[in-house]
């Protein structure tokens, strides 16, 4: 009995170990990989919204380049949730990312000698990473390091399940799962879902059932239908990143897991029938015995057709899913309806989350895109007010808005400055201190909409409002300062767009010098024929002091984005 323990024991911490290696090195090589890709890979994966082929394409690269699926759902959370892609756009990025993850399969199943390559991996990376002054190579060190982790958890997990072989109970635990019929082949999938959602992994997962069969623990049967499961498993990753998050981010996981669950479902009753045999007549030597040095007879021949049949399922489910794109979108809105406040649209921020910098520069830029969608709105009543169409819901809800962005540039502020803390590129960090300013000078936008609405209510209170000639001119400066505004509003978006910046810095000379007229005009009205006037021309030039604020704001916005 106590042998029995002592066996359990050696072989969960070196399973749990290798486990942790594994993930530890998923994580380096994907961060590694995009702080290589840098800006490109936001750039590449905005194609997505050109063609529907395209999106399929883009996913499929971007998920070989980061060797994550789960890391391109999360940044389509941040591109729908910033209104940058569709819901039906993402869906074409999805199919081709659960297409492109198999790459990594792939390289578990044809590493020759996993723990030589991850030594050698690891002597690259570490050269690079710890000895070479240039930021580009640094961070391909990391992704070095990262693949050799990768081969050495493999190593370890291996190496863990070994001494299984020799104790026929433990032995008999692993070789109870079956795969015979439908139910135990349902059973298994199901398991595996709960399995690779709690380590947040389908690679993982797989390499580890890979890794049984091959140690001839579990049937290659049981290893097949391991597969379907921990690619419904994988999607749990989207939800956490969804958590707090807008309506838009929930649809993004939602349509990830539906997308995942039923092309799985669909497919589950051939498993037995098609997908075997499939990966066994492509392999015909896939059962051929090699005795290793340590006398265990072991089926390395096994990884490959697992390997195929990942790849021939994610090929076939993309199929399928791919002609009624528009309509599976339109579902999975209907099943996460968009709620009224636009106040949930707002992106929830996380300082201490561990998330690289791509995806952390993604969430940021959801949040400041909130921001500038609701200094929009703000200034748009703003004008509703100076015209006499706004009543007191609207100045409220000017005052509202504008208290919310005082807390969201906060969050930003915070966020942003955790992240900028840490190890960035020189590009990353570049993006985020200008996330910093944007914010800041969104903010300030924010303050003078207030300014208005508090101007109008002080002129109420004393019984007054503006002269017809006045609410002309405040009006049509108004209209001109949000015409451009929204101009500079167009530009915040990502990837940044090519800024006409002499073009927009003549405009905003040019509407200085109407605001300096109207001022000019506003002073001119006082005088002794009409005792209310003082009051009146003090809250007009309150509003034209404002709308000078948000044209250099604005300006300001437009000169960060051109940097």
């Amino acid at each position: 009995m106590k042998d029995t323990i002592l066996l359990v024991l050696n072989v969960a911490m070196t399973l749990t170990g290798g486990l942790g290696i594994f993930l530890l090195g998923m994580k380096n090589l994907s961060e590694g990989l995009q702080a290589v890709g840098g800006g490109g890979l936001r750039k590449f994966m905005a194609l997505a919204a050109g063609h529907r082929l395209a999106g399929v394409g883009t996913g499929i690269t971007s998920t070989m380049i980061v060797q994550s699926s789960s890391v391109i759902t999360v940044m389509l959370i941040g591109f729908v949730s910033s209104g940058m892609m569709t819901l039906s756009q993402a869906v074409n990025v999805i199919i081709g990312a659960n297409i492109g993850t198999t790459g990594t399969v792939w390289i578990v199943a044809f590493a020759p000698s996993p723990e030589m390559l991850g030594l050698s991996a690891l002597a690259i990376g570490g050269i690079f990473y710890f000895f070479v002054r240039s930021q580009r190579l640094h961070d391909a060190g990391l992704a070095a390091i990262g693949l050799g982790l990768v081969f050495l958890g493999l190593y370890f997990m291996s190496q863990g399940v070994t001494p299984i072989r020799t104790h026929s109970g433990v032995q008999a635990l692993f070789t109870s799962m079956k795969a015979t019929n439908a139910g135990e082949v349902a059973l298994v999938a199901l398991v595996s879902a709960a399995f690779t959602a709690a380590i947040q992994s389908s690679a993982a997962a797989i390499a580890i059932s890979m890794t049984l069969a091959t140690q001839q623990l579990i049937s290659y049967e049981v290893a097949v239908a391991t597969l379907f499961g921990a690619n419904v498993g994988t999607t749990a990753t989207a939800w956490l990143a969804s958590i707090g998050g807008p309506q838009e981010a929930k649809r993004t996981a939602l349509a990830h897991t539906l997308s995942n669950a039923l092309g799985s479902i669909l497919f589950l009753p051939f498993v037995l029938d098609f997908f075997v045999p499939m990966g066994k007549a492509l392999f015909p030597g896939w059962n051929k015995v090699v005795v290793a040095a340590n006398g265990h007879a072991l089926l390395p021949g096994v990884a490959a057709p697992i390997a195929v049949t990942d790849t021939v399922f994610s090929l076939l489910r993309g199929l399928v899913l791919f002609p009624f794109v528009e309509p599976f979108a339109r579902l999975v809105e209907r099943l996460v309806p968009a709620r009224g406040d636009v106040r949930s649209r707002l992106p929830e921020l996380h300082p201490g989350d561990r998330i690289s910098p791509v995806i952390a520069l993604e969430q940021a830029f959801a949040a400041v895109s909130f921001m500038r969608d609701m200094c929009t709105e703000a200034l748009h009543l703003a004008a509703k007010i100076l015209s006499g169409e706004a009543d007191g819901e609207d100045e409220g809800r000017i005052i509202k808005i504008e208290s919310d962005l005082d807390k969201t540039q906060h969050d930003v502020t915070r966020f942003l400055g955790v992240l900028v803390a840490g190890r960035l590129d020189p590009a990353s960090a570049g993006s985020a201190r200008l996330l910093l300013r944007i914010a800041d000078e969104l903010e300030s936008v924010s303050d003078e909409a207030a300014t208005i609405a508090k101007a109008k209510r002080r002129l109420r209170r004393e019984g007054q409002d503006f002269s017809d000639v006045s609410r002309e001119r405040l009006c049509g400066l108004c209209k001109d300062v949000l015409a451009y505004g929204d101009r500079v509003s167009s530009l915040l978006v990502s990837p940044r767009p090519k800024v006409p910046l002499e073009e927009l810095r003549n405009a905003s000379k040019n509407l200085h010098t109407r605001v300096r007229e109207c001022r000019q005009i506003q002073l001119l009205r006082i005088g002794p024929e009409d005792p209310t006037s003082p009051a009146r021309v003090l809250v007009e030039l309150d509003i034209l002091n404002a709308l000078e604020r948000v044209r250099a704001y604005n300006l300001n916005i437009a000169e960060t984005i051109a940097t």
